[in-house]
């Protein structure tokens, strides 16, 4: 028989605390809690209620954060034969480099697998509380185009992007910029600047960056602040979009 009476249940699940209920119902169903003291038993439906509620907060942070590879974990990265920088991965999976501000740049070929990296250590960053977004340059870009029509839509659209501790811009300078849209990208970057960290994906190597940014003051602006301060991570010497294609393609053993 649960220890609570309906009323402190109701007061319960009133406070956002229903998991406090389901624990200590749980405790009422086992005898073998009735040899623990108080405080042990009061210790674990603590811990069964912050486990819970951080597995919530958790599952909603990796949803708000519309990563493009659901499923991308750390724990699932591939290494073998590949070349990546296994000690700066592990490095950057326990995302410190959020706490200093500090840009992470992962650039490889078409199919080198720079989407799941990012995504797997913006899912790390997930798991640590911290607010993630991910989005496709392109349609970032896109955004920008709709917000013009809009009144204060620019401002508002660069807030919003501004605020995410952990940003993930993916097919980075993938297209042409326009004067407009460097303007754009360099005030998010400015505004982000010291504040936060940005994940870019991109084919690009450091040096041919600030000819896909046009070449110009504007270039030389988003550089300055994003280079200096970043690390750089190759993706591999494996086309991984055709490797699990064909190995998946293999009949099961």
């Amino acid at each position: 028989m649960s220890l609570l009476n309906e009323e402190t249940r109701r007061k319960l699940r009133e406070l956002n605390l229903s998991e406090m209920v389901d624990a200590i119902y749980t405790q009422s169903q086992d005898v073998g809690y009735t040899t623990l003291a108080f405080e042990d038993r009061m210790k674990l439906a603590v811990d069964y209620v912050y486990q819970k509620k951080y597995n919530t907060k958790v599952q909603r942070l990796i949803k708000m954060a519309k990563f493009r590879i659901t499923n991308a974990a750390y724990n699932d990265i591939y290494y073998i034969d590949r070349g990546l920088d296994r000690q700066k991965l592990m490095t950057l999976s326990n995302c410190q480099f959020i706490d200093t501000s500090t840009s992470v740049i992962f650039y490889g070929f078409s199919g080198s697998g720079k989407s799941f990296l990012a995504c797997a250590i913006g899912r790390q960053a997930c798991m640590q509380g911290i607010r993630a977004r991910y989005i496709r340059t392109p349609d970032l870009l896109m955004l920008h185009d709709e917000a013009l029509l809009t009144k204060q839509g620019i401002s508002k659209l660069l807030k919003k992007f501004s605020n995410y501790k952990l940003l993930i811009m993916d097919e980075w300078l993938l297209n042409d910029l326009s004067d407009e849209e460097q303007y754009f990208l360099l005030e998010l970057i400015e505004r982000r600047h010291d504040s936060s960290s940005t994940i870019f994906c991109t084919q690009y190597k450091k040096e041919d960056w600030h000819v896909r940014l046009g070449g110009g003051v504007h270039a030389d602006a988003i550089m300055d602040r994003i280079v200096h301060n970043a690390a750089w991570v190759y993706a591999g010497n494996i086309n991984m979009r055709e490797f699990y294609s064909k190995n998946l393609a293999k009949p099961q053993q």
